[in-house]
């Protein structure tokens, strides 16, 4: 499957539903290929060269960091590092005015709406964003001056399914859902709720597909007991063993000490 461009992401609107998952490591990026997933992200402290090679046919984009950039130049100098090491877009946390920025450079920008995590208090912690008329409007105006600032897609987390619905059809960009139904062009969850590994709150938007935790659980204790094994055979000196060592003649070995003895 070759990879997906921008084009062909605004051409799927309306088609077909897409999907983005939230990778954590290089094998769910490579895992997230093999079964189709149209969109991974990731941070960009990440290694972002080894998710690009992990999967190097999907769609990547690479999240700034929110306060990591003062002005629009710091951010555009760190959205062409991480485009320059292969990202496809970047997710913008910053004001319209980066978005705009970054847009007439061409870089593609993935901007976020509805509850925002890192401005959660201007919304009241975390709680669902748009089900009053007055919430959802400004969920839409902003969702708008995205749009018009030049970004190809935003997130829509937290807000009523009509609302995300609405909004999605009054735009040309994408939407990407996070809690917000599939009324939305895409659906977005992280991979450690899809593999169930995440031993904090899951949400009631996130679904386990898979229990990993308790394999990794199961395997944290089983490497515990190696590690023990190792310890107890060192130190009853069962290990190494004589298949864990190598050998030498009798003759080669005697020509060494007489040779270490004359060095003495």
């Amino acid at each position: 499957m070759p990879l997906l461009t921008v084009k062909d992401l605004l051409d799927a609107k309306g088609q077909r539903k897409l999907t983005q998952v939230n990778v954590h490591e290089t094998r769910e990026a490579r895992a997230c290929e093999e079964a189709g997933i149209d969109m991974i992200i990731t941070w960009e402290r990440s290694p972002i060269r080894d998710f690009r090679a992990a999967a190097p046919e999907t769609f990547f984009t690479v999240g700034l960091v929110y306060g990591a950039y003062v002005n629009a130049d710091e951010a555009k100098r760190a959205a062409f590092d991480a485009m320059e090491k292969g990202a496809d877009a970047i997710y913008c946390p910053m004001g319209l005015d980066v978005v705009e920025a970054l847009a007439r450079e061409a870089i593609p920008v993935h901007g976020h709406v509805g509850f925002v995590p890192y401005k959660r208090t201007w919304t009241g912690g975390f709680k669902a964003v748009g089900k009053t008329a007055d919430s959802a409007i400004e969920v839409y105006r902003r969702a708008k001056a995205y749009q018009d600032a030049g970004a190809i897609a935003i997130e829509v987390e937290l807000v009523p399914v009509a609302v995300a619905t609405e909004i999605t059809k009054r735009l040309s960009i994408l939407t990407v859902a996070m809690g917000a139904g599939s009324g939305c062009d895409a659906q977005y969850l992280f991979a450690k709720d899809i593999l169930g590994y995440n031993d904090g709150h899951v949400p009631r938007h996130a679904k386990r597909y898979r229990d990993h935790g308790a394999e990794y659980r199961r395997l944290y204790d089983d490497s515990v007991a190696a590690f023990a094994e190792f310890k107890a055979e060192t130190e009853a000196e069962t290990f190494p063993g004589s298949g864990n060592v190598l050998g030498m003649k009798d003759a080669e070995f005697e020509a060494f000490q007489n040779a270490a003895h004359k060095l003495a």
